[in-house]
């Protein structure tokens, strides 16, 4: 019987790669496996849709590397619900299934939490893109789907070239719902902040910053990481949003922005398969195994 399985997605299995990006997903998996298994806990790592896996023996799974759960969302959907019921899940299924959907921005901003101006257009809706900024005064706008990652179909558009994106909106519309959100122009300039939260307390923070030209963040659109230093004030917004969360999540990464009036604002909670950039703080595989050490007493 393991203690805890470490899932991933079938990408990240083969210790033989080659690319970097697998060689940083393998580094902070085995990061977090040894400071596991410094606490005395029995450890495995697998795939999430591993076939050949009994979920019934490990006690617990902790959602690390399964980046490929919103491309199958159904798939993956119908394997979480199969699988609660077998082993224990960290952060607890509650909460993944609420931070899938990006509407948990709505009811954390009814919890006293600073996000971007947003609205969303639910699934069937039968409205233009155009008809739905109709009453809308922002200059610039974001949509992406409510279950999403990796910038999966996120535009910036603006009253000018919204025609192009019609089809796309219509299309996904049939099946998907959308959240269309006011551009924050600081992202350009001051870029995005990932705080990591272990057991409620701050870790460390990166700065991520998007490419000349770009908007988005991710390295998967060119994007850079870099060190960087919160503030007591930053610090204190993005351990409010962590407390705001109920349950109180296990561990956590908050993503902050600056909005149009260089306020400190929430991008994103990440609860379910972060990135949390061990390889950028010594104590940090160590910090989140003992948050989740705690969880399991």
């Amino acid at each position: 019987m393991y203690d805890i399985t470490i899932l991933t997605d079938k990408r990240y299995i083969s210790e033989n790669t080659k690319d970097e990006y697998s060689a940083n997903v393998l580094l902070e998996d085995s990061l977090l496996q040894k400071a596991l298994e410094n606490k005395g806990l029995k450890v495995n790592r697998t795939n999430w849709d591993d076939e050949n896996f009994d979920w019934s023996s490990t006690k617990s799974a902790i959602f690390r590397s399964t980046w490929d759960y919103f491309d199958r969302y159904p798939e993956f959907s119908k394997w979480l619900k199969k699988t609660k019921e077998l082993t224990t899940f960290i952060n607890p299924h509650s909460l993944i299934k609420w931070n899938i959907d990006k509407h948990y921005l709505a009811e954390l901003k009814t919890n006293g939490v600073r996000i971007p101006a947003s609205i969303f257009v639910e699934k069937g809706d039968s409205r233009s893109l155009k008809m739905v900024i109709s009453t809308l005064d922002w200059e610039e706008f974001i949509l992406k789907p409510v279950i999403s990652g990796g910038g999966r179909h996120t535009y910036r558009f603006t009253q000018e070239n919204l025609e192009e994106l019609e089809p796309i909106f219509a299309e996904l519309l049939k099946s998907e719902s959308w959240m269309l959100q006011e551009f924050q122009k600081k992202i350009t300039t001051k870029g995005e902040v990932a705080f990591m939260v272990f057991g409620g307390k701050y870790s460390h923070a990166v700065l991520k910053k998007a490419k000349a030209g770009d908007f988005r963040v991710q390295d998967d659109f060119g994007g850079s990481i870099h060190p960087y230093e919160a503030s007591e004030d930053e610090i204190a917004f993005v351990e409010n949003v962590f407390n705001a969360v109920n349950p109180t999540p296990i561990y956590a990464r908050v993503d902050v922005i600056w909005n149009n009036q260089n306020q400190l604002c929430l991008g994103e909670i990440e609860l379910i398969e972060p990135e949390l950039w061990f390889r950028m703080n010594e104590n940090s595989a160590q910090l989140c195994a003992d948050a989740i050490y705690q969880s399991l007493k």
